[in-house]
């Protein structure tokens, strides 16, 4: 779950850096938030795991200029966190291991992923995918032993280039601190924050900075209100912190001396799992709307190139196969069982003829090339081509109704622009590919001829009488005309003498043999045409049009990988199903 985690995370960062379109941009950036805060909650979980004994991780969080870095050092009782009265001073997450090493913290290496622990002064201010984690000699009365984590502010205009920084130091508390002013505590962005925080369930104490004598009270009703606004949980323990003069620190209270030390007796891992579930359940249909749509898009297609394709094929058959002037193939069988005849008269003719063409033919037919004068010459060469080119066209129509109207118009216009430059790369291929078809199909029609010959031969009076026609023989010379190239397929389906032959065999006793034959030529013909022209080379071609978009403007995130993840949810982890 964790590499899809990051993989949509990458996506939707991709996606987000090529939009234009502020109110998605808006909107994609909060769900890459939430997926940089689902992802460290996963880290925390697996070190969790991996480290049942991981030392207690405290957080303080807050607006600009709270003063967090200030009351880090009233916790610590030492002057660790750096502080500056200028906003952003600190970009950095800043962990301080109090009563632990920093061996008892190696796994939070893992938790940080890409980013890089470096020592505090060596971290350079450009580069925001650091951490610092230091030991500390302090002793502290306020806090029990563990990493107490100073971060970076999250509601200036310059924190959103280190934001994940933030994010991740506050996923991995155990205990939130969040510190507000009397001049921040209703901003917008503190609750937000406490909103998206309340999923994990972290006991947290609230510090209220800055204070003057006789606000307390006033304040912290108004932060009750605030929280049962955006939290359904209990207010928790509000801070009162008065800053003062003599030494530029807040004062802690002495009441509540032992308040964070009580918060760490309420920390339960054992919750872990079913939080991760409860993360994953509340956003997950909506991390994977726009992934939906295209996987809709997509589906679309599909469906609008497997409509073209079986009416390309109704086309053909309706066009050629069962055109009375345009179908021709049965025509080049008759005149293959032609040649074979030998006929008095021009028996010599045809057998010298026939030795000195169809050898060297059927040795070029065995590369694929077989009279490539009749595949250039032939009427159902032309059709095909005319039907893939109406497909193409039909197709375009479409897409050009879906980017004006359809839900992912970028996609389908996208996929318009892509398709018209693909449009002459495709019948170019189609084109190749009818052509040998064409000449491979060769083989049955003479495998059509040699049937029809066998079964003249159990018809010894037909065959002779065929043989002593004129018209016969005038129609085999045709044929042979047409091996040689000297006229094409169409015009021998028109003939005279061809008309005869055709006529004179249809009425003979071989007649339903004949129509037999030509009725499974054509059938089989067409299980051909559909399959090797327009499924597995024009569809498969339309169908993997989409693998070509723009990765920079779509996610391309398939249906299998989406389908894998959603496995993973229902999977059990430490006997719980996660959906």
């Amino acid at each position: 779950m964790l590499e899809f985690i990051q993989l949509l995370n990458q996506r939707y960062q991709t996606v987000l850096s090529q939009s234009g379109n502020e109110a998605v941009k808006s909107a994609y950036q909060q769900r890459i938030d939430q997926l940089i805060f689902t992802e460290a909650f996963i880290r925390k979980g697996r070190l969790i795991n991996a480290v049942p004994a991981q030392p207690l991780q405290m957080t303080v969080v807050g607006p600009t200029q709270a003063g967090k870095s200030s009351l880090v050092n009233v916790l610590l009782n030492s002057n660790d966190a750096g502080v500056s009265p200028l906003a952003g001073y600190t970009i950095h997450p800043q962990g301080f291991c109090l009563g632990v090493s920093l061996n008892d913290c190696s796994g939070l290496q893992r938790y940080f992923g890409r980013f890089q622990q470096l020592q505090k002064n060596a971290i350079p201010r450009d580069r925001h995918d650091c951490y610092s984690l230091a030991e500390t000699t302090a002793d502290s009365a306020l806090l029990p032993q563990g990493v107490l984590w100073d971060t970076p502010d999250f509601d200036s205009i310059d924190s959103a280039v280190y934001r994940e920084g933030v994010i991740r130091a506050m996923v991995l508390a155990d205990i939130i601190i969040l510190v507000v002013s009397k001049e921040k505590y209703a901003d917008q962005s503190v609750w937000d924050i406490m909103a998206t925080l309340e999923g994990l369930h972290q006991p947290t104490v609230i510090c209220l900075n800055k204070l003057s004598e006789g606000s307390e009270s006033l304040l912290i009703e108004s932060l009750k209100q605030k929280w049962q606004l955006t939290r359904q949980d209990e207010f928790p323990e509000v801070v009162p912190l008065y800053y003062q003069k003599e030494t530029g620190l807040p004062l802690w209270p002495q009441a509540q001396q032992t308040l964070l030390k009580d918060l760490a007796g309420k920390v339960d891992h054992q919750k872990q799992a079913r939080l991760e579930q409860n993360l994953l359940q509340k956003h997950w249909q909506t991390w994977l709307e726009p992934i939906i749509a295209e996987h809709h898009a997509q589906k679309d297609w599909q469906e609008l190139v497997n409509e073209a394709i079986r009416q390309a094929v109704e086309n053909y058959q309706r066009d050629y196969l069962n055109h009375p002037r345009h179908y021709e193939t049965f025509q080049q069988a008759l005149a293959e069982l032609l040649t074979l005849l030998e006929i008095p008269g021009l028996a010599g003719v045809l057998t010298g003829a026939r030795k000195v063409i169809t050898w060297p033919a059927r040795q070029v037919m065995k590369l694929g090339r077989k009279r490539l004068h009749i595949a250039d010459s032939s009427q159902e060469i032309i059709l095909l081509k005319q039907i893939a080119e109406h497909v193409l066209i039909q197709l375009a129509d479409r897409l050009l109704d879906n980017s004006e109207e359809g839900q992912q118009r970028l996609w389908w216009k996208e996929f318009s622009s892509l398709l018209r430059r693909q449009r002459q790369s495709i019948l170019q291929d189609f084109s190749a590919a009818a052509k040998i078809y064409h000449l491979d199909f060769q083989q049955d029609v003479e495998q059509t001829a040699q049937d029809l010959y066998l079964k003249l031969q159990e018809q010894p009076l037909l065959l002779n009488s065929l043989r002593v026609t004129r018209v016969t023989t005038d129609a085999a010379a045709i044929a042979l005309t047409v091996h040689m190239g000297g006229i094409g397929v169409h015009d021998l389906v028109f003939a005279p003498a061809m008309l005869a032959v055709t006529s004179l065999l249809a009425e003979s006793a071989i007649g339903g043999y004949m129509h037999k034959v030509e009725h499974d030529l054509k059938q089989h013909q067409l299980k051909t045409v559909k399959q090797a022209l327009f499924v597995d080379n024009l569809g498969l071609k339309l169908l993997a049009l989409p693998d070509q978009l723009s990765r920079l403007n779509h996610f391309n995130i398939t249906p299998d990988q989406v389908q894998a993840a959603e496995h993973q949810l229902i999977e059990k982890r430490n006997g719980l199903r996660l959906l």
